[in-house]
This record gives C-alpha cells, structure tokens and sequence, in this order.
C-alpha cells in the first residue's frame, strides 16, 4: 500500500488497457477504494512492428507488470486475460474475474473494398489482403480460406482501424471485446464508420483462450486487496476461462501456437470447444462436463489423439 493509502493498480498503458483498468478502477473506489493507475511498459509494448512470435514467449505483455506486484511498487494489476501466462509467479493470485464480455473475434473489412462470394460467411474476395499478427487468427483464416493474402499488422486497435481505412488492408481480425470496451468509453470515434463488423462464430473460429475476459491480480498475502476484489468475481466466467486455460496449459500454448478455446457455462455444465493447428493440419475437440480442469484436460486429450492418427 502506498503512504497515501492508495491502491496503486498497475496497467499497460494503451487505451484499451487504460480503459479496461479504468473501469475496475471504477468499481473498486464505488467499493471505498482510493485507486491510483501506474502505467507500466511491457516487453509487447515496447516492440511494435515484429510478430508476436517473435518477440518471445507468451507473457510479454504482463512480465513487468507481475514483477511491480512482487516487489511491492503496485497493489493490483489488470490483464486482458488472454495476454497471462499459464504459470505466474508463486507470491501472485487472479484474486478476480469480472463478467466476461463477448469472446467472438471481429473481422473488419472496408466498405469500398471489393465483395466476395455472397455466401461466404467471411465475405472477403479471392486473394483479399487481411492484417493480424496472431499465429491462431493467420492459422484459421487460412485454414478456411487458403487463397486470402495475410500479413502482419501490429500496434494498438485505433492504429489497427487506421492502417484499414488507409487501404493497406481490405481487412483485419480484431477482438469484438476489445472493440466494444473502446466504443464504449467513445475512443473509436468514428473510425469504424467505413467498415463492415462481421462477428466470427466463436465455435467455428475458435478464439484465444480466456478472450473477452479480464483478469484481477494481487498479491496472496495482501488481504485487503483480495477481500475488496472478492466482489467483482463472476463464477460463470471464471469456470469458463479456467477450462479453456487448462487446455491451453497442456498444449503448452503461447503466442506463437495457434490453439484457441472457447467454453460455455450452462448452469452446472460446460461445454469447450478447442481447435490447434499443427504441422499445417487443423484439429478440433469438443468436450462437455461439469469441472473445468478436467474438461481441459479432455479436450486435450482428444486433440492429442487426432494429431497422432
């Protein structure tokens, strides 16, 4: 705790990161809460032209921030969930998970660029030039259409938008809960004015596990901290992402391994959907059940098993 007796909650400092920390912010000080935003630079942050693959492991986003909670100089910190290792380290916990917004990726295509196939649930034309860095979004994207041209594209989501309406792309992938965070707190503008949003169905283009979803982390010891953010944890969503990490867990997934995960939470049971790609072949598995490690682990399981036939 700061000498003030603030909550230094430490954050990215893009403004979907800023505005995501904003709004736990928010509902902590509606809590009794003085919170304080320390913008912190990560690795990710600091290289923003190469591919995520080859920048490092996953975790470029979040390593300095959980070092700032280990030595103290923070209380809490937000993670876009799906940015978080599998393993953090010992002395830190995901003291929360809010309501998980929409998981489903967006595809953004210009409006004056020229229409596919009518029929194609992608609508993009024969040879369509489409930006991401993500190995997952390129693996699918290819997968489902071979002909399309996909480059890399990295940088914050209004520089994404930006580099679309400036015709170096007919298209790009982006996450629908990044997207509708921004739009909420008016920082889009009207930058999606001279585009199409076709939302992917996440069962059908997998997204990355824990999309959507933010995640809450403290320290174990830090008592008042953890009983505060006890308040904003939502049980639906934390059995969702948990499942969907615990299958990633077993592919030993990172940025540069196109594996996505999506689980829903109907009452007691949950269904998964996991999809990997490896050695140019995609792999599918669909588990239900009502614990969420073991149904990581079984979605695994499946996975493992088509990929030996």
């Amino acid at each position: 705790m700061s000498k003030r007796g603030i909550v230094r909650l430490g954050t990215r400092g893009s403004e979907l990161a800023r505005t995501q920390s904003g709004t736990v912010a928010a509902a902590l000080e509606r809590l009794g809460l003085a919170v304080e935003l320390t913008i912190i630079k990560t690795s990710g942050d600091q290289n923003t032209t190469s591919t995520f693959a080859s920048i490092g492991p996953q975790g470029v986003f979040v390593r300095e921030i959980e070092q700032a909670l280990v030595e103290k100089r923070i209380e809490l910190a937000v993670h876009s969930f799906k940015d978080l290792p599998t393993k953090s380290p010992a002395e830190l916990v995901i003291a929360a998970v809010p309501a998980r917004i929409d998981p489903a990726d967006l595809l953004l295509v210009r409006r004056d660029a020229p229409a596919g196939n009518t029929g194609d649930w992608l609508r993009l034309k024969a040879g369509a030039r489409v930006g991401t860095a993500s190995a997952r979004r390129r693996a699918w994207l290819m997968h489902f259409r071979p002909d399309l041209v996909v480059e890399p594209l990295r940088g914050n989501v209004p520089t994404r938008v930006r580099r679309l309406e400036e015709g170096r792309f007919d298209a790009i992938v982006l996450a629908a809960a990044g997207v509708g965070r921004l739009q909420a707190e008016q920082r889009l503008g009207s930058a999606l004015g001279a585009v199409e949003v076709v939302r992917l169905d996440p069962e059908r283009f997998v997204p990355a596990p824990a999309q959507g979803a933010l995640a809450i982390q403290c320290r174990r010891d830090d008592e008042r901290v953890l009983a505060a953010l006890a308040a904003l944890d939502d049980a639906p969503s934390r059995s969702s992402v948990t499942a969907e990490r615990a299958a990633l867990a077993r592919a030993e997934g990172g940025c540069d391994v196109a594996f996505g995960a999506y689980c829903v939470a109907t009452g007691r049971k949950l269904t998964l959907v996991a999809m990997l790609e490896r050695g140019g072949a995609v792999h599918v598995a669909r588990v239900e059940g009502g614990d969420p490690s073991a149904l990581g682990a079984a979605a695994w399981a499946k996975l493992d098993a088509a990929m030996r036939l």
